[in-house]
């Protein structure tokens, strides 16, 4: 359904009814089931890799999604990317795995999410993230202090001269290549949800997705 972008409502008849499988959907959401799961591949990818089980460095950016009928009535304006829809607002690891993720309005700032992002961030870490590296969306004194009251330093990533068009920034480009990743599950591509709980817990199911295949490459590797 996330993949290939299926309404509740055109799940397969081999599957139970489509409201049967939308309220265990939701009962896992609530419980933080894909955020557990998401939470542990991170963990053992880490490792994998050479890492260290929790991370010390974040990326934080966010990223604005058409909004549609279902999701219209909590849709917000970004004057910015003139659209009118839902932002996402997501916090990854230097490897692009998910930490934290907030669902706004379209119109609310990114620096108002630092205090959220970062309480979770150290709660699913164990306080274990110094610095969070951002853009110039994250500038002012208060969205500092809202990241240094959960002992994170925020990093403001720049370039040092005007160019067109879009540029990789150093650090940051990682999270924009995790809004591909997630991209390429067509589900997520608009915001297609009544609730924005449920949008947050797809992202999640999604990235469960991604690692657990990046999972079985690194078994296949190693055997």
């Amino acid at each position: 359904m996330v993949r290939g972008g299926t309404t509740w409502r055109m799940i397969p008849h081999d599957l139970p009814p489509w409201y049967t499988v939308y309220q265990q959907a939701m009962r896992w959401i609530r419980a933080g089931v894909f955020d557990a799961i998401v939470d542990d591949l991170r963990k053992i990818l880490r490792l994998a890799e050479g890492r260290k089980k929790e991370p010390s460095r974040a990326i934080i950016d966010s990223q604005t999604i058409q909004s549609t009928p279902e999701s219209g009535g909590r849709a917000g304006y970004d004057g910015h990317k003139k659209k009118k829809g839902s932002k996402i607002h997501m916090a990854v690891d230097t490897l692009g795995h998910l930490l934290a993720l907030q669902v706004t309005p379209a119109n609310e700032q990114e620096r108002a999410q630092v205090k959220k992002l970062c309480q979770e961030i150290q709660e699913v870490t164990g306080e274990s993230v110094e610095i969070a590296f951002v853009d110039q969306g994250y500038t002012g004194d208060q969205a500092k202090e809202d990241a240094k009251e959960h002992g994170i330093e925020l990093q403001v990533v720049k370039l040092p001269q005007a160019k067109r068009g879009f540029v990789l920034l150093p650090k940051r480009w990682v999270v924009e290549r995790s809004f591909a990743w997630k991209s390429r599950l067509r589900r997520l591509v608009r915001d297609y949800e009544r609730l924005p709980e449920v949008l947050a817990g797809l992202h999640f199911l999604a990235f469960a997705i991604l690692m657990l295949r990046r999972f079985v490459e690194v078994i296949f590797q190693s055997a």
